[in-house]
């Protein structure tokens, strides 16, 4: 592919993410493991053989001796600028997200990895928090109903794109797994309150309320989840995630 005219528009540690002709591409840096390349573009294949329609991966190849990840372009803005180019709209953008991760819920994928695998092995790699707690997590998340509704696993309005007629399209399916909805909202109101804790009491207002769940349910994952987050080591977010993990009452 070609991608001598490409425009960067997201740099991250570990990769970079540039527009060009044939779409976007995802540039990995030399570390990064070569299996969760080729996981994140089979991840995507499968979200994509659910019907939803999202940008789709084109190629896995080699940038510049970097493995590199082809997928489709989807033209408009974030959610997320949005929002904030106009916060008195917030609760109707914010009932549109809810709606969309309902209808990602409703979805079927029993080849993607389970969620509570994945979480599973993240708090079982943490040295952050000592081993009583990693137990007590682990208890916890093996007490947790069973379900196998596709997760998005970082579902946030940063990962939305709407379009000029309005439609929303969900993109970066890398953490993609089955598993119980109610974790994946519990992760996408932790995004939020690392932002906004306005923005997520009133997420998780709205998800309660569109999905019929007891808000008690979706907040006894919350100590799961943010050990998960913790995980990715991101030093800016570890306070508040620590807080998160040390005020639960366990018994």
């Amino acid at each position: 592919m070609n991608v001598e005219q490409k425009e960067l528009i997201v740099k991250r540690s570990y990769k970079e993410v540039y527009k060009c002709e044939e779409g976007i591409v995802k540039v990995f840096e030399p570390g990064h493991p070569k299996a969760d390349v080729f996981n994140e573009a089979l991840n995507t294949a499968r979200v994509e053989a659910t019907g939803l329609d999202i940008p789709k991966v084109k190629e896995v190849a080699q940038v510049d001796g970097k493995w590199a990840l082809f997928i489709e372009y989807k033209e408009g803005k974030t959610l997320e600028q949005m929002m904030e180019e106009n916060p008195g709209s917030l609760e109707g953008y914010m009932e549109r997200f809810v709606d969309l991760q309902l209808e990602v819920h409703g979805k079927r994928s029993p080849l993607l990895n389970k969620l509570k695998d994945k979480l599973s092995r993240q708090i079982n790699g943490l040295k952050e928090i000592d081993a009583t707690t990693r137990y007590e997590l682990l208890t916890r998340l093996e007490s947790m109903p069973k379900h196998d509704k596709l997760c998005h696993g970082d579902f946030n309005p940063s990962n939305v794109i709407v379009g000029e007629d309005g439609q929303m399209t969900v993109v970066d399916w890398a953490h993609a797994t089955q598993g119980n909805a109610s974790a994946d909202a519990a992760m996408t109101y932790l995004l939020f309150a690392l932002k906004s804790q306005e923005a997520a009491d009133l997420y998780m207002k709205l998800f309660c309320k569109k999905s019929d769940t007891a808000r008690q349910y979706v907040q006894n994952w919350l100590p799961i989840v943010a050990a998960a987050q913790l995980a990715k080591n991101n030093e800016l977010e570890k306070e508040f995630l620590m807080k998160w993990i040390d005020v639960v009452d366990f018994q």
